[in-house]
């Protein structure tokens, strides 16, 4: 705590800028390179069933989701 309150500190002394980022979602910005399609959510009114969808963003879980 003692290093992020220096930081904090000195970002206010030189008017640096600071930006938040959560860690924890970071997967669901990323792209994916690979062509991966999933079966609709049961609750899904705009896809009709029998229908996939084509991911452009990696899920939760993906095998894909840490490349």
């Amino acid at each position: 705590m003692t290093t992020i309150r220096l930081l904090l500190s000195l970002a206010s002394i030189y008017n640096w800028e600071l930006k938040k980022i959560d860690i924890n979602n970071a997967f669901l910005h990323g792209d994916l390179k690979e062509d991966v399609y999933m079966v609709a959510p049961p609750r899904s009114t705009s896809i009709p069933p029998g229908k996939v969808c084509k991911l452009k963003r990696a899920l939760y879980d993906l095998k894909q989701a840490n490349r």
